[in-house]
This record gives C-alpha cells, structure tokens and sequence, in this order.
C-alpha cells in the first residue's frame, strides 16, 4: 500500500493527464472502442503503478550501496585518528568524527553510522583494519 500511496504522491500529474484523457474519451467516442480506450489507459496506469515499488526498491539498493562505498572510504581514510572502547556489554565502539562502527568481537556483521544513518554491513578487511588501528590508537 506504501508503494501505492507513493506513486499517487510522485506521480500525480501524469495521474491527472490519464484521467483527463479518459473524460475526452469517453465524451468523444461513442462506440464500443471508447471502453476498450478506456481500459487500456487504467490497465497501463494499474500496471505503471504495481512497477513503481521496484523502482523505489531498486533506487534504495543504490543509495545503500552508494553510502556503503563512502562508509568504507571514509574508513579507510579516518583510520589513524579512530578511538577504540570497549563497552561493558561485550561490544566494541570505534569511532571517528565521521565514522562510529559498533560490534561484538569475533562477529561478521557491525553497525555502522555514517552521515547519521546507521545500517548493518559485513565486517569487511577494511573495517577490520579500522577497527584494529582504533585499537592501537588506543593502546589496546
């Protein structure tokens, strides 16, 4: 439904040209060929709109790959000014000004916060390595 709400929001002006489109249809012609118009145009809408949810999927998939690619960048870049903690949970904070990496020793899978979006990644070389300057940097 979210997808649909979505579609509407976006795309409402083509929404507006299909149903003016559709009144001078079916003011105009008068024959069976009006319904059938008719159909065609709320059948290409229908299916416009049940697409639309996979392009809002496809262009999530992008911007998280895209935040991703700058996360592990910035990384690499800030790693000689990370800190290191060891939380009391067991849990291990790496931190930069950028970058805060949160996660659990010996885990394949950390928080990452970056631009003050947190999302989950797989504990790649690089952020191992981020996470093992933190710890030198710290003393550790």
């Amino acid at each position: 439904m979210d997808a649909w709400i979505a579609f509407f929001q976006e795309r409402w002006l083509l929404i507006l040209v299909a149903v003016i489109v559709l009144l001078v249809v079916v003011s105009l012609v008068k024959t069976v060929v009006k319904w059938l118009l008719v159909i065609a145009i709320v059948g290409a809408l229908v299916v416009y709109g049940a697409n639309y949810k996979e392009t809002l999927q496809s262009i999530g998939n992008a911007a998280l790959t895209e935040l991703s690619s700058q996360a592990v960048k910035a990384v690499q870049n800030e790693a000689k000014d990370a800190t290191y903690t060891a939380n009391p949970d067991g849990t291990y904070t790496a931190a930069t000004k950028n970058v805060k990496i949160v996660g659990t020793p010996g885990s394949s899978e950390v928080s990452v916060t970056f631009m003050n979006q947190t999302f989950k990644v797989n504990a790649e070389e690089a952020v191992r390595a981020f996470v093992e300057q933190a710890k030198k940097n710290a003393g550790q």
